[in-house]
């Protein structure tokens, strides 16, 4: 009902959704100010097999709607609506998704998250689609995995429409802890650069990592906190409840480029994210805008399998 209230904010600007076919998968995302991000965005996601992208523009200033607007395979919707309002964004998508959604499988993600899933390097989404869809599973979970260069944040210049991946090449292969939300049912995943680099003293005031981003979507169904949590709960089980390994992948994060020193200035001082923007604030103060994540267990990422071998992610029993 929420999402609902909250989508009456949702002007649409182009939209093109009677171009998707009955077994499209789509792509939901909400973005402001990454018009540097959007074209290696769009770029990844039509290489995985993405047909349809659904776009939020939260008031963006520095021309991404227009760039968004120009793209065939896209679907552009705006608002000027607070984002924290909004349930940081997830309100819009799950009013669109209610919408346009069910029966699809349907990737929800940030413009700075990037997909990867046992095999992507040869088979496409639909692939895990299909597969899932024999196998009678929903939803598919996936660790957000924060990726960071070698050296201090701002070093790098990111290029536009380059891989982000080139730079922000490593990652924490370990320091993760979990729990399970008895409530929900979902696992709460943390650690990794940000923990020990802002929240050493805090760790549970670490950002979460668990995510469901791909979903098989029927109309009732609604995100609870970003996708880190979703409803109906059964959703949330995307893990192994008898100690083995189920099908899984990751995140790729690429929060930490050039670009975030500007954004942590920016959204401190919005307050539109989680508790008034408390992350960008201990960014902020804890570290300045230019950290430097890279210490000496750093790894160099490589692909899927050796995320796999780290036990990051699992490709279960999909063959």
């Amino acid at each position: 009902m929420r999402a609902l209230r909250k989508g009456r904010a949702l002007r649409s600007v182009a939209n093109r959704t009677n171009r998707i076919g009955a077994d499209d998968i789509l792509l939901f995302c909400t973005f402001r100010n990454e018009a540097v991000r959007l074209p290696y965005f769009l770029e990844y996601y039509r290489k995985l097999g993405i047909n349809h992208f659904f776009m939020v523009d939260n008031d963006s200033k520095d021309g991404g709607a227009a760039f968004i607007l120009e793209q065939p395979d896209v679907s552009l919707w705006s608002t000027k609506a607070a984002y924290g309002d909004a349930r940081y964004g997830m309100d819009w998508l799950t009013y669109l998704q209610g919408k346009y959604a069910p029966g699809h499988w349907a990737l929800t993600v940030d413009v700075d998250e990037f997909f990867v899933y046992p095999f992507c390097d040869t088979r496409p989404i639909s692939a895990l689609a299909d597969w899932l869809d024999a196998s009678q599973v929903r939803s598919f979970g996936a660790m957000l995995l924060d990726m960071y260069p070698k050296g201090p944040v701002g070093q790098t210049a990111y290029v536009k429409g380059s891989d982000p991946f080139v730079i922000a090449r490593w990652f924490d292969p370990g320091n993760y802890i979990m729990t399970k939300n008895k409530l929900l049912q979902n696992l709460w995943i943390q650690g990794g650069p940000r923990a020990r680099t802002f929240f050493a003293s805090k760790p549970k005031q670490a950002p979460a990592l668990n995510k469901v981003p791909f979903v098989k979507w029927r109309k009732p169904y609604a995100y609870v906190s970003s996708t880190h949590m979703i409803l109906p709960r059964g959703l949330n089980l995307v893990y192994d409840q008898q100690g083995g390994e189920k099908t899984s992948g990751i995140l790729l994060h690429a929060k930490f480029l050039n670009t975030f020193g500007a954004r942590v200035t920016e959204e401190a001082l919005r307050g539109e994210h989680y508790q008034a923007g408390r992350e960008y604030k201990s960014y902020a103060d804890r570290h300045g805008a230019d950290p430097d994540f890279w210490c000496q267990w750093s790894e160099q990422y490589i692909n899927w399998r050796q995320l796999e071998i780290l036990g990051l992610m699992s490709k279960g029993n999909w063959a």
